[in-house]
């Protein structure tokens, strides 16, 4: 079978190497992984010196890639898991922890815009990315709420040859998906800049040809981001960026047998304004002030065109960020500190009211070097918030270099997430459905008036006299690698463990005419304990200057711990109905099979070759995901080994790319080359996708 094959040769390669992307200097070509490093300490960092697990993707690969977005390219990445959301869009699970928990940014500063929590990685196009620093393990020490799985950096490209230049990409591929790109860059003396736009547009798929609803509605959207750089002394530089984003999507649904159509539109605009001064030697300083605003809106009308529910929906969220940050050269260490604060408001449909977080924070981080083989890294930043408990999040890790070629690496951190506006100011009723999700802050008011009116029986012992805590994590990394010659290793042990889990549960339940018990209230609470932990490994081998295999294993575990006592102790979470007998049957903690959408084992093997001849470049990707649990069937509240899962699936991505008379380059190639679909269970793989590029460079 395929699939053993391919498990077969990533053993092979991992007990005898391990891997880390190759590449070489080149423009198509994968490079060393020397490049510079900022997110994981703030400041210029070598990859191989970090004692933080982080991985780097320069453009050189996303190009040979041959992707359109960023799910795309993160999808291949070891220890990296794109998961659908409710509107076509996908968010990222690292180190088992969802997509909720992991910060993105670009260029330094935040993206907002999590409507249900997600983050929709395909909002963002990779044509002017110029790498992706990725750090894996909590990151609050340096970034506050949103980074306690860890931090997606997107760095854009930056002008580098004096004079104009630039780009003009089209790629066309499966569903009638476009996608055209356009740089241009200057630079003269002290003044330089670039400005990139990209048009992508879709037909969307449909997977299920049983109605007349599409799995993703066809959709366009169109980013343009200037960049303008002024250099007023070599001491003084000012760094001026803005990232307009516009998204336009059909919108369907089929509620109570009538059909509705509609659409939805995004809006969203990055602005940020930075000064880097360098008053000595020794010290310099950074001066930034940030703002970004998205917005949505949505209606939908049926057959006589009536509006549902009396209007469309929007989300308007806003955040300003002024950021004040130093470093002093201290001889063998680094001295980093920050100031800022953030002002947020989102005003959005089911919201009784304009919610407004406001924070102050300030951090500090000492990169020591007591010898040529020690590297300890000491942080901690303390957070001061309006609306929940003052937070404190340090970390330290420490890198010990045995020999050249050896070194070993380990962590610990503390992350948290805060209450997101949803969690807690929310008031959504569905009436398709029948079901009513509201909002921690406002529960208590709304079910009080509704408790009064009648309408409703609360369950048993809740009340929201306690504030909702933020969601906390401690993080543990260990690690290892190894690089001499051809080989190329790492390893990395790892383990979260996240407290005051925010989850949903049933409040109260309405009661209809009769007085009888209807439809649920949900809100939202705060629960015990979840815990990840596993194995991460990478490795290249270079057989030769012009081709090079790299490969990454998983090995991951995702459990509640109050699950597994509530199972041995004979409570209701180990207690099933057995479908072929109908009989009541006790589970074994071994039968846990842990939280929802989670593979035990996800790897992949990249190939990279190319031509000498004819400086043709030839990737080729495998990427497998074993099984998961998805829901809950046989109503233990748990996913146990009894319950249905999506089986293992391997994809298999294929890019050719050629140069053709110095200034073009054509690729083509498929994307999930055989074909894998899974109607049911994956919404976010839609079938092989196969394309075809032509870039002009100036």
């Amino acid at each position: 079978m395929l699939l053993n094959k391919f498990l077969a040769i990533g053993c092979t390669l991992l007990c005898f190497s391990a891997f880390a992307q190759e590449q070489k200097q080149d423009s198509i070509k994968p490079e060393p992984l020397q490049e510079v490093f900022i997110t994981a300490t703030r400041t210029n960092r070598n990859l191989q010196s970090l004692p933080l697990p982080g991985a780097v993707i320069d453009s050189a690969t996303i190009m040979r890639a041959g992707v359109n977005r960023l799910s795309e390219i993160l999808a291949e990445q070891t220890g990296l898991v794109t998961v659908p959301d409710f509107g076509g869009g996908e968010g990222l699970q690292m180190q088992g922890l969802d997509s909720a928990y992991t910060l993105i940014l670009i260029d330094g500063v935040p993206l907002v815009g999590r409507s249900a929590g997600t983050f929709d990685l395909s909002r963002i196009t990779v044509g002017n990315i110029e790498r992706i620093e990725i750090v894996k393990g909590a990151s609050s020490s340096l970034y506050g709420s949103e980074a306690l799985a860890g931090v997606i950096n997107i760095i854009t490209k930056k002008p580098k040859k004096e004079g104009i230049n630039g780009s003009v990409s089209y790629r066309y591929g499966a569903f009638d998906t476009h996608d055209l790109n356009a740089t241009v860059n200057f630079k003269k003396n002290k003044f330089y800049g670039t400005v990139f736009a990209n048009h992508f547009a879709t037909n969307g798929y449909d997977l299920d040809k049983r109605d007349d609803l599409k799995t993703v509605e066809a959709y366009n959207n169109t980013t343009i981001q200037p960049k303008v750089y002024y250099d007023f002394t070599n001491n003084l530089k000012l760094i001026t960026s803005v990232r307009l984003y516009n998204q336009k999507q059909d919108y369907n649904s089929s509620i109570d047998n009538i059909f509705y159509t509609g659409g939805g539109e995004i809006d969203e605009i990055n602005a940020q304004l930075r000064l880097d001064q360098k008053w000595s030697s020794r010290f310099r300083a950074e001066y930034e002030l940030y703002a970004t605003n998205y917005q949505t809106s949505q209606f939908l009308e049926d057959p006589a065109g009536n509006t549902y529910e009396e209007g469309s929906t929007f989300y308007d969220q806003w955040l300003l960020r002024p950021e004040l940050r130093g470093m002093l050269n201290l001889g063998k260490g680094l001295l980093t500190t920050g100031v800022g604060m953030n002002y947020e408001t989102l005003n959005r449909s089911y919201f009784e009211n304009l919610a407004i977080f406001n924070s102050q924070y300030v951090y500090t981080q000492y990169d020591y070097n007591p010898t040529d083989k020690l590297n300890i890294l000491a942080g901690a930043r303390f957070d001061n918030h309006n609306q929940y408990s003052s937070q404190l999040s340090p970390k330290l890790a420490v890198r010990y270099d045995l020999t050249d070629s050896f070194s070993l690496k380990t962590s610990m951190g503390y992350g948290y997430k805060a209450p997101d506006f949803r969690q807690l100011y929310f008031d959504f009723n569905n009436a398709a459905v029948g079901y009513t999700v509201l909002g921690y802050n406002v529960a208590e008011s709304i079910l009080s008036q509704m408790e009064a009116n009648g309408q409703i029986q609360r369950e048993p012992g809740i009340d929201f006299v306690k504030p909702l805590k933020a969601e906390s994590s401690i993080n543990y990394n260990f690690g290892a690698n190894y690089k001499k010659g051809k080989f190329s290793v790492d390893a990395n042990l790892f383990y979260n463990t996240i407290t005051n889990l925010i989850d949903t549960r049933v409040v109260a339940r309405k009661l209809n005419a009769e007085g009888t018990q209807n439809n649920s209230i949900f809100s939202y609470r705060n629960i015990s304990k979840v815990q990840t932990y596993g194995l991460e490994s990478n490795a290249t081998y270079k057989f030769t200057d012009n081709f090079s295999a790299t490969a990454g294993y998983q090995y991951l575990i995702a459990k509640n711990p109050t699950t597994i006592d509530e199972i041995k102790n004979g409570g209701a979470a180990g207690i099933i109905r057995d479908p072929n007998t109908n009989q009541t049957i006790r589970i074994k903690t071994s039968d846990y099979f842990g939280l929802p959408n989670r593979s035990r084992h996800t790897a992949n093997l990249k190939i990279y070759y190319t031509v000498p001849e004819w400086k043709t470049d030839i990737t080729l990707r495998v990427i497998y995901r074993s099984k998961y649990g998805l829901n809950d069937k046989n109503g233990n509240g748990i996913i146990d080994n009894y319950d249905d899962f999506v089986e293992g699936y391997t994809l298999t991505n294929l890019s050719v790319g050629q140069p053709v008379l110095k200034k073009f380059y054509i690729q083509a190639g498929a994307n999930n080359l055989f074909d894998f679909t899974n109607a049911a269970q994956v919404s976010n793989i839609p079938g092989r996708q196969w394309f075809a590029k032509l870039q002009y460079n100036f």
